[in-house]
């Protein structure tokens, strides 16, 4: 369940990208004071819930005003008794260029403990880690980051099927994910129907996945283009993770 929760979470970040660096908008699609809920559910039993914020920041790196972005996820009081699993990561990002300077997190899953600092220079496509530095891309992410510059992506001109890929830098590694647009659906959530962008992230079958499953997701077709559902079907069952509350938002959430 550790890594089922892990993956489902980290897959629900939005990674995606192009060939070259990555086209955004000028201006962001949040502001400071968004918070988003979201409830991880394993077939129709709650596992999880999660919570991603965008909080004012004084702080500035190579003198450039940043953005301080924030996740907590954990373990319901159900779940928690087989494997507790209590994160916490921040990022602090560049206003305009919506690039990473700094990345932590706080790791707590049953007795695995692990905490890490990352700092990142973009222009000299460096990253420094726990286990040393690291060579990056023009645009490296970490895990909060990727999420919100993805969100600013501009896709004026994606077509069905186009497949991206994203770097970033997880675990003292970097890697990349590749993604894949789908086409506009409108999607059922508790919250209510919306008109959403539909994804499909890469996954690699093993323990977790079978080798025919598909992980898919859905955005707000809208100004703030808040990920509201994603699904993939894992060996025994499926996990769900579904936007619960929404506040502080640049723009009103449509639905339908």
């Amino acid at each position: 369940m550790k890594k089922i929760i892990l993956v489902a979470f980290i897959s629900f970040l939005w990674f995606n990208g192009f060939s070259q660096d990555l086209p955004h908008l000028n201006e962001p699609v949040f502001k400071p004071g968004e918070v988003l809920k979201y409830k991880l559910k394993y077939g129709f039993v709650s596992a999880a819930n999660g919570t991603l914020k965008v909080n004012k920041s004084t702080l500035k790196f190579d003198g450039k005003p940043t953005y301080h972005l924030s996740a907590e996820g954990k373990t319901s009081s159900a779940f928690s008794l087989l494997f507790g699993v209590h994160n916490r990561y921040n990022s602090y990002i560049d206003q305009d260029t919506f690039l990473p300077y700094f990345y932590s997190e706080t790791i707590k899953e049953g007795k695995y403990r692990r905490n890490d600092k990352v700092r990142f220079y973009q222009k000299q496509r460096k990253i420094k880690g726990n286990e040393g530095t690291f060579k990056g891309a023009s645009q490296t992410f970490d895990l909060l980051s990727a999420y919100y510059f993805a969100r600013n992506l501009d896709l004026s001109k994606i077509k069905v099927g186009q497949s991206f890929n994203m770097t970033y830098f997880l675990n003292d590694e970097v890697s990349t994910l590749g993604i894949t647009y789908l086409g506009k659906e409108r999607i059922k959530t508790d919250m209510g129907t919306f008109n959403c962008l539909k994804f499909s992230p890469e996954i690699k079958p093993g323990r977790i996945f079978r080798k025919d499953s598909k992980l898919y997701l859905w955005v707000t077709d809208d100004g703030n283009r808040i990920p509201v559902k994603a699904e993939v079907e894992i060996l025994v069952g499926s996990v769900t993770l579904e936007l619960t509350d929404a506040s502080g938002l640049k723009y009103p959430l449509k639905k339908n």
